[in-house]
């Protein structure tokens, strides 16, 4: 971890007490060790033992090479290197202040119960972010969330600074015309629109650390609550959408690939394409009109009492991920089909549907995945068309209806959730690229 400037900076922010009481102690044996010379510090029996192992040294090379030199002129020889293991320690001592590190008071201090237990106590988050980091799944994680925070940031600053410069003003458009001055400037006052860009901006940076971004100018409800009530309902549609796509899309897609150029390929990638060049609003108003005005079989607009208000919307927005994942599971399976180790799995007499289950399938849904997540993640952004077609209180017809006052503190809210959405959809994306692939796996690992 030190070998890497931002988690040893972490660690010395997380562990400030505990490397406080290090540096000091650091100081402490520097001066000591200043004070008393390494050679004073050997005591008389260190210096006989240090004597002795010479000796032994000295006889055990001249036994080697049959040397026989007298026992006088052996002990010059010992004495002549304990003089030079001396005069090496008066050396080391020049530069004393590097021959104890901060890292061997730590082993020091940690080598004992009681020390270990009052590090842990000192510096409680430093040992968590250890622990983290010693897990590299864990790691990744957490360096992703932790990416994220700069991501939300990032995006509030950039939305607030093209809302604050717009020339739409919110007090005209919420007044009316007939406003006048006075009111005008009592609304600006109101809502803290009459101060600076800094002092706003600031404002706004501190409610999304707080989780407290205001009030919306239409209404006077919390942007905090009003999402919270909304996504359920977002979430709700969002999760009937993708299931209907793919209970659909995969397995045709791969039944094309498998088939390819076959009657079945020409006319499923035929009728996928058809539902990539729809637009939303008119197939969901196409159902209204057929299943709900004509034949009166499904409700027109979304009731949460009656589930079967979530079927036409959930189809309509499915329609068009449904063709997106199709046409890409059958490229991808294309692409896996044709690969050396299909060959391999033939030539040992795997049967086609296991070839397909054990190797097509796995290593063709990678890029499928990406198309998933990306559609997904927009989905529980808010589909705005569709729940403005069905009259669904989502996130997006929210965002939509909020934009254009403009009211501030609402449309910031959805976009700072829209990027919270992304980006942990995203990191769920990641990790299931590591639980198909066994490569990721091992390149996360390392």
């Amino acid at each position: 971890m030190q070998s890497q400037w931002l988690y040893k900076v972490a660690l010395w922010v997380l562990g400030f007490p505990l490397h406080i009481i290090f540096f000091v102690l650091q100081i402490v044996n520097y001066l000591k060790n200043r004070a008393q010379p390494a050679v004073e510090r050997l005591s008389q029996t260190e210096k006989e033992a240090i004597k002795q192992q010479l000796l032994e040294e000295e006889r055990n090379k001249q036994r080697y090479f049959k040397q026989n030199i007298s026992k006088e002129k052996t002990e010059k020889i010992v004495a002549q290197r304990l003089n030079n293991y001396i005069q090496t320690l008066i050396t080391e001592d020049k530069d004393i202040s590097k021959s104890v590190s901060l890292s061997d008071i730590y082993s020091q201090w940690v080598s004992t119960p009681i020390g270990f237990i009052s590090s842990i106590m000192l510096a409680l988050p430093m040992y968590l972010l250890m622990t983290i980091y010693r897990f590299p799944i864990i790691r990744y994680i957490a360096e992703r969330l932790f990416l994220m925070v700069f991501v939300i940031f990032g995006v509030t600053w950039i939305v607030f600074t093209l809302l604050y410069f717009s020339p739409s003003d919110p007090a005209q458009n919420i007044l009316g015309i007939q406003a006048t001055p006075e009111q005008i400037d009592n609304f600006n006052a109101l809502h803290g629109l009459d101060d600076s860009y800094w002092v706003q901006l600031l404002r706004t940076i501190k409610g999304v650390v707080t989780f407290d971004l205001g009030f919306t100018y239409v209404g006077n409800d919390m942007v905090i609550d009003a999402l919270i009530r909304r996504f359920p309902i977002t979430l709700q549609v969002t999760f009937f959408s993708l299931a209907i796509s793919l209970v659909i899309a995969i397995p045709a897609g791969i039944y094309s690939a498998v088939k390819v150029n076959s009657l079945f390929d020409q006319f499923f990638m035929f009728i996928a394409l058809i539902g990539l060049s729809i637009p939303t609003f008119w197939l969901g108003l196409i159902f209204i009109l057929n299943f709900s005005i004509r034949n009166r079989w499904l409700p027109a607009t979304f009731n949460p009492d009656n589930p079967w208000s979530l079927l036409m919307p959930a189809i309509v927005l499915g329609t068009s991920l449904a063709a997106s994942v199709a046409r890409m599971t059958r490229a991808s399976t294309l692409e896996v089909i044709h690969e050396d180790y299909l060959l391999t799995a033939r030539s040992k007499g795997m049967s086609n549907w296991r070839i397909i289950w054990r190797h097509i399938i796995p290593n063709a849904l990678i890029p499928v995945i990406t198309v998933i997540g990306l559609q997904f993640g927009g989905m529980l952004g808010g589909s705005a068309v569709t729940e403005q077609v069905f009259n669904i209180n989502g996130v997006g017809s929210y965002i939509v209806e909020k934009q254009f006052v403009p009211d501030i503190p609402a449309v910031l809210g959805g976009v700072i959730y829209i990027a919270i959405i992304v980006s942990l959809v995203n990191l769920v994306v990641d990790l299931l690229y590591a639980l198909i692939d066994p490569r990721i796996r091992t390149t996360l690992k390392n």
